[in-house]
């Protein structure tokens, strides 16, 4: 086992910035040492949103792969000189990269996040793995969701029936029981909320859900969106931005063109806590307990929401069991990044429906 310190990187489908995490492990048990959130320059951030949604030019997509390397190691040289940590005590990077294409269900299926490994290896001059989704789709599977093998790995109890509740961008679910881990993409997340509100207020979130709360939902609107074949598809299934994104919405849109605009922000949030709420209720188990992390544990509008249409099991922040919920995924990238280094597998074909466990990610020697 390559146990020591790690470092993970998740830039994920709300473009909203790096977060990067160094944590150690030691036996198998992980704890998080030091945490850095980079923000994407508006420029950047602009031409990547482009390219995830309409971008069809191979130039610009090499030139970002080099251009958000850079960023992922400016983030990686930052978080470590908050510590007293050397390049030398690094065993690896694992950097999921920035989702630009994600069609897990075409022929033949494929995935890509760019942010070019090579480049974060020569800059910071650590190991780095990357690529983690493809030898998962290689093998049948969807590719992702790759975090629920690590919620496994911290959260799994015995005697609980647990739901770990990612809302990043896109929304999902690890449902962990005595004896089966399984889990999806529920749908989005917070992406569709942060287009709303960019596309009509100009600003790049929703604080607490206040927009939101300051509407009605229509709930015809929501009942059209709901409709959407993504929900309706058997897991395994994952999504990304290149379909739950402003297109997506303004195609709903076209026989509301005269609601207000608030309602929409209240109609999308109810989406995001419908979507969740469904799947969790068709999971089919006595869920004890929803652990919830990512940016989406903010928005309080949202959180009541979901607790609403989820009485029964006990909702709370992964804070509770000592895990910021800012940084589990990231820390997920760093615990991916040690099973590749230790000739583990990282994925769950349970979740991910793959024709088996395999060992994910490639690996750049420094």
């Amino acid at each position: 086992m390559a146990d020591g310190y790690y470092i993970g990187q998740m830039s994920g489908t709300s473009l909203d910035g790096i977060d990067t995490a160094i944590i150690k492990i030691v036996d198998g048990k992980c704890s998080l040492v030091e945490n850095h959130s980079l923000k994407w320059p508006h420029e950047i951030e602009q031409r990547l949103r482009h390219l995830a949604e309409q971008g069809d030019s191979l130039d610009e997509m090499l030139q970002l792969d080099q251009i958000c390397a850079q960023y992922f190691s400016q983030a990686v040289l930052h978080c470590l000189s908050k510590t007293h940590l050397k390049l030398h005590d690094i065993q690896a990077i694992g950097c999921h990269g920035q989702t630009v294409r994600h069609s897990p269900n075409s022929e033949p299926a494929y995935t890509l996040q760019i942010g070019n490994p090579n480049t974060i290896a020569e800059m910071t001059g650590i190991t780095t793995i990357n690529d983690f989704r493809s030898r998962d789709i290689a093998a049948g599977g969807q590719g992702a969701p790759l975090a629920p093998a690590f919620h496994e790995a911290l959260f799994r109890q015995p005697d609980k029936n647990r739901v770990v509740l990612n809302i990043g961008g896109i929304a999902n679910i690890s449902i962990l029981t005595d004896t089966e881990l399984t889990g999806y993409d529920t749908g989005p997340g917070n992406r569709l909320l942060d287009d709303w509100i960019r596309h009509c207020k100009k600003l790049s979130y929703d604080t607490n859900g206040n927009f939101a709360a300051s509407g009605k939902v229509n709930r015809d609107l929501l009942k059209m969106m709901l409709k959407d074949p993504f929900f309706e598809l058997p897991a395994p299934k994952s999504t990304g931005s290149d379909y739950f994104n402003l297109k997506w919405l303004q195609r709903h849109l076209r026989d509301y063109s005269n609601e207000p605009v608030e309602n929409i922000q209240a109609t999308l949030t109810s989406l995001t806590a419908t979507s969740i709420s469904d799947q969790i209720k068709l999971a089919a188990i006595p869920c004890d307990e929803v652990l919830v992390c990512g940016g989406g544990v903010h928005n309080q509008f949202l959180m009541e929401l979901i607790r609403q249409q989820l009485p029964n099991p006990e909702i709370t922040s992964t804070l509770t069991y000592g895990i910021d919920p800012d940084w589990v995924e990231a820390m997920a990238f760093a615990w991916l990044a040690h099973q590749t280094m230790s000739g583990l597998p990282g994925n769950a074909a349970g979740v991910t429906g793959a024709r088996g466990k395999r060992i994910c990610g490639g690996i750049y020697q420094a």
